[in-house]
């Protein structure tokens, strides 16, 4: 239940150079439509590496992080009725305002009201819109409830790429969202799917998700060669899950004429791509965000079937006090896959 004014504890970002510092902040109270939730575990997303790191993170500095959360509603706004104290959520990390045409297809991330500042969990407590929650069933553990968002990337990246059964898929990068990628391809129809990384550290991830064909590009000489033997030709989709300089061009290299490339990188440094590598090709190229509502419900319900093998993804688990150290590790390039938060741990 929420404390009534009593301090919760958080990781505040204050700088690229002083980077998460632990900090006390006003307990937040949910406002009409909304649940006031207690965040139970929350991952560290490579999106929020990149930015706090390359994309002015001066316009970061004082903000709360943290998107990929399991929580426990602890109390209800005015008007909720479809949850109840105790439950455990995913929630959407944006609020739409509920009633444009963005919102009402499921689209609320492209509300022109959309709020992309309250549903934070480097903190022991967030408010989110009810609307924009899941409840998390009973043998759903609150680490793979971390999980539901950036297999939701992976999922909407696949269908914005409209595979079709049959169709051979290389994904670029081995991070989690190249690995949640992968992990749908090949779940959805797929007949073929390679893993492309820059080194071989993320193999034994991927074999444990199902995943055995698996190209480190440090390791061949040729690695266009090398994914076309296993796919047996050039991949109809690449799925780019790099985000970094280069791995557009990379991806229409790999394609195949009339081939799509779906990135889903989220690059935020300025590249370079020669538009007639991809013209020459009749490629295909689109850009995926992330999700709707429907797709985490989509990814709930996979993983209360049974499915366990995207939790190979988490490698670490810590709590609040250690996420400022993890994080600059995780910044300069460490080892770790998927770390998961405890902010009452």
């Amino acid at each position: 239940m929420p404390r009534g004014g009593i301090d919760m504890k958080a990781a505040v970002f204050r700088s690229a150079a002083g980077g998460l510092q632990i900090e006390a902040l006003p307990d937040p109270l949910p406002g009409p439509g909304e649940l006031l939730l207690e965040v139970r575990k929350v991952g560290i997303c490579g999106s929020e590496l990149h930015a706090a790191s390359f994309h002015a993170p001066e316009r970061l500095e004082g903000a709360l992080m943290g998107h990929e959360i399991c929580g426990r509603v602890a109390a209800l706004g005015e008007g909720v009725s479809d949850f109840a104290l105790g439950d455990r959520v995913v929630p959407l990390p944006f609020i739409g305002c509920g009633q444009c045409a963005m919102c009402l297809t499921d689209l609320s991330r492209h509300c022109p009201q959309v709020d992309y500042q309250t549903v934070r969990g480097y903190c022991q407590y967030t408010r989110a819109a009810a609307r924009g929650c899941v409840r998390v069933p009973e043998g759903i553990s609150d680490e793979a409830a971390t999980l539901v968002e950036p297999l939701a990337v992976g999922l909407q990246g696949v269908r914005r790429a409209a595979l079709q059964a049959g169709e051979r898929v290389l994904v670029t990068g081995a991070g989690p969202i190249g690995l949640a990628a992968a992990f749908w391809a090949q779940a959805l129809g797929a007949a073929e799917v390679v893993v492309l990384a820059r080194s071989d550290r993320r193999r034994r991830i991927a074999e444990q998700m199902g995943l055995p064909l698996f190209v480190a590009g440090n390791e061949v000489d040729d690695e266009i060669e090398m994914v076309q033997s296993l796919l047996g030709g050039a991949p109809d989709i690449v799925l780019e899950a790099v985000g970094l300089p280069g791995a557009l061009e990379q991806a229409v290299n790999h394609v195949r004429p009339l081939g799509r490339v779906v990135s889903l990188g989220f690059g935020n440094q300025v590249d370079t791509l020669r538009p007639d590598l991809a013209t020459w090709k009749d490629v295909s190229l689109a850009f995926s965000l992330c999700y709707g509502l429907r797709d985490f419900e989509h990814v709930v319900r996979v993983l209360a079937a049974g499915e366990t093998r995207p939790l190979a993804m988490i490698t670490s688990g810590i709590g609040l006090d250690q996420l400022p150290e993890a994080f600059a590790g995780l910044q300069a390039g460490g080892e770790d896959c998927k770390v998961i938060v405890s902010p009452w741990g």
